[in-house]
């Protein structure tokens, strides 16, 4: 996200901020209290709840704008397109956030943790080959096409990220463990040399990186890529097409 993260103070005539959008802490000077006396109904500490509430608030429409952003193509959002889109003022979003990265990095958490569920597969592992095949290759599409542009920036900005680079490392690493818990049989039944060839092939093949390439360099459809993955799983494991 373009902008400048080292500059979260209030812009030249922007004293005022949009909407409730009421900074951490309390702005009241000390002493200047309820007078003595005084009857309120404010609960003791509803005020301190109040603000963490909107500050969680704010915090998530500040994520969702982001995400938004990141699916409309616009992969490298500045602080106003993202302020613009969650209803707050520019100057506000580093209130929420130290930077611009600390941003972008809670954005694609959030997204990874949306996903998560969306990868598991309930089988075990005799079941029947196509049926573990074909479920494979069903959670793996859906996975990326809900990842969508949020997947292309994680890949972007990790070689300077060393957070979204290891969960990146983290997700491959669950992939790839459960392609060998799927087809562990079929794997070991191929020895040890062919074994591990064919279970890096097929995690290569189940990747985001290769399934971009089928979508977006070679303009193949969700319909086109199914078979294309499952017939070269079931290669690799050697055993015929479907």
């Amino acid at each position: 996200m373009s902008g400048d993260p080292g500059s979260p103070d209030t812009p030249e005539g922007d004293d005022t901020p949009e909407g409730d959008d009421t900074p951490e802490g309390d702005d009241t000077p000390e002493g200047a209290d309820t007078p003595e006396g005084a009857d309120t109904d404010t609960p003791e500490g509803a005020d301190t709840d109040g603000r963490r509430l909107r500050r969680s608030r704010n915090r998530e429409a500040v994520v969702d704008a982001l995400l938004a952003l990141y699916g409309e193509g616009n992969l490298d959002p500045s602080a106003g397109d993202v302020a613009e889109r969650s209803g707050l003022s520019p100057r506000s979003l580093f209130r929420y956030f130290a930077d611009v990265d600390d941003l972008a990095r809670a954005a694609i958490a959030r997204q990874y943790g949306f996903l998560r569920p969306l990868a598991e597969i309930e089988l075990p592992r005799d079941a029947p080959l196509d049926e573990r095949v074909d479920s494979l290759v069903d959670r793996r599409i859906k996975v990326f096409e809900t990842t969508g542009k949020v997947g292309v920036v994680a890949r972007l900005r990790a070689p300077f990220e060393p957070v979204i680079a290891d969960q990146l490392t983290t997700i491959r690493t669950q992939m790839r463990k459960q392609i060998e818990f799927l087809f562990s049989e079929e794997l070991k039944a191929l020895g040890p040399t062919r074994g591990p060839a064919a279970l890096a092939g097929i995690d290569s093949l189940c990747t985001f990186e290769a399934y971009q390439l089928w979508r977006v360099d070679q303009d193949l459809s969700v319909e086109e890529i199914a078979p294309l993955m499952s017939d070269s799983i079931r290669a690799l494991l050697g055993q015929p097409p479907a």
